[in-house]
């Protein structure tokens, strides 16, 4: 589905919402007690889909089932996927109509703040009037910070598996292996990647905690 069929289905959902839609305001279209009994008692083969009206107005659509049939909503899917990309971006605004979760800067802001690329432009703007976007900033680069360091730890830790375990490998269609020996000693990985990479860690968090607030931050640093 395009972007503009995406808009197209939002401002259906808010029409919906606020009574005004076509569906909603549709005349009523009346049956007598024997034209609507006709309606229910003709025939339809299994797979078999159609439209009704009901005393409201609303337009239901009908499937013939073996033995019983099922109603739904006309548009009941698309409100259905509307609804569902509304909850991939939970912090935009009340009136962002931008919901296209394949544009990857929406996927990108939607990772970080949990709403699209518009709506973090006119977050940004708001702080930056509020005099408090410098704060925002620096919370922002600490938090980046932060998720690199967290997945190098993670690096070191697949290293180590692969380092120091001893593994085999399938070498043929016929079910032949290959065993591979351990690189390292579980003692030698600590003393020449563990370590060094702990001292790192420490100087990476004591600068990161320098350049964000200049004082003394015991979350950060690590004895």
């Amino acid at each position: 589905m395009g972007k503009t069929n995406k808009l197209q289905n939002i401002k259906a959902l808010e029409q919906m919402l606020d009574g005004t839609h076509k569906f909603q305001t549709k005349k009523t279209i009346g049956f007598s007690d024997a034209d609507a009994t006709q309606k229910r008692n003709e025939h339809h083969e299994i797979g078999d889909k159609w439209e009704t009206v009901d005393a409201n107005g609303n337009i239901n659509i009908v499937e013939q089932h073996d033995g019983f049939r099922t109603r739904k909503p006309k548009n009941s899917e698309v409100l259905s996927e509307v609804r569902e990309e509304l909850r991939l971006f939970p912090n935009c605004r009340s009136t962002c109509t931008d919901v296209d979760p394949n544009y990857y800067l929406n996927k990108k802001m939607r990772a970080l703040h949990g709403m699209c690329f518009n709506c973090v432009i006119e977050m940004e703007h708001e702080l930056k009037k509020q005099g408090k976007f410098e704060e925002y900033a620096q919370k922002r680069v600490e938090a980046n910070a932060l998720a690199w360091l967290e997945k190098a730890e993670q690096d070191v830790e697949m290293l180590r598996e692969a380092y120091t375990k001893a593994s085999k490998l399938v070498i043929n269609g016929k079910g032949d292996t290959e065993s591979w020996a351990a690189q390292m000693t579980p003692e030698e990985f600590e003393e020449k990647v563990t370590k060094g990479f702990e001292s790192y860690k420490k100087d990476f968090l004591n600068k990161l905690n320098k350049h964000v607030t200049g004082e003394k931050n015991e979350n950060l640093e690590q004895d």
